[in-house]
């Protein structure tokens, strides 16, 4: 169950909340760093972190489930915002260059109908990155910030589930490192919490960042045996 919207407003507006965007948001640039003409939709809560993308994208939207709530993004402007069925997505097909998914498969109530229809609104050369809580690390295990609800995800499970929906990651980073508390020390030292996590401690990291091509060409499996292979001889089958 999605976690309800105006608890991640509220969360985002904490300091912690303002950290943990301003160490995510690099590490999403890094992977998207021209944007400029392109499509741009954020899936879950992705509000946050468009922002910054939105002024250099052709279009952006922000589509928020409705289990979850939505609220009026951006505050000036026109309203960029939906609510829409997570397996159900009103954009035409091939029609989304990139996609930024943020609080959104960890709280799906059907998760592979949901990245199925990734795959079908992305562009033949798009992408999409998702950000979930991480199984092994410590703001998984804790239920005060938005990324303690919902089912975490190991790097393992995450690339299963895209590989089976045709989407092939082609990277994975790891942030937050600092302990989820809303403390004036721990905000303060989030910068050290993330030096000291990356080079002790990489696979406890708070959440996984992953980004994900789409594949056009299914794998091929084994060949299935066919009912006429096995009927008995006496019906005169012929394969």
């Amino acid at each position: 169950m999605h976690v309800d919207v105006s608890e991640l407003r509220d969360f985002y507006a904490t300091p912690l909340g303002q950290v943990v965007r301003r160490l995510l948001m690099p590490r999403i640039r890094r992977r998207w760093p021209v944007v400029r003409g392109e499509t741009i939709v954020g899936l879950g809560y992705a509000a946050p972190y468009l922002g910054s993308l939105r002024h250099d994208a052709s279009r952006v939207a922000a589509l928020m489930p409705a289990t979850q709530g939505a609220l009026v993004w951006p505050k000036e402007g026109g309203v960029l915002t939906a609510l829409v069925e997570e397996d159900r997505l009103p954009l035409a097909d091939t029609s989304v260059d990139k996609l930024l998914a943020v609080h959104c498969l960890e709280g799906a109530e059907r998760v592979r109908p949901l990245l199925r229809e990734m795959w079908r609104v992305l562009a033949p050369s798009g992408s999409v990155i998702i950000v979930v809580p991480n199984r092994r690390g410590l703001w998984a295990r804790m239920d005060t910030t938005p990324f303690g609800q919902g089912r975490p995800y190991s790097r393992r499970q995450l690339a299963h589930l895209l590989e089976e929906a045709m989407l092939t990651p082609i990277d994975c980073t790891t942030a937050l490192f600092l302990p989820p508390f809303d403390h004036r020390l721990v905000v303060r030292s989030a910068t050290a919490w993330e030096r000291l996590g990356q080079g002790i401690t990489p696979g406890f990291a708070g959440v996984l960042i992953v980004e994900a091509r789409k594949e056009m060409v299914a794998l091929v499996g084994k060949r299935a045996r066919t009912a006429a292979a096995t009927a008995p001889a006496v019906l005169g089958s012929r394969i």
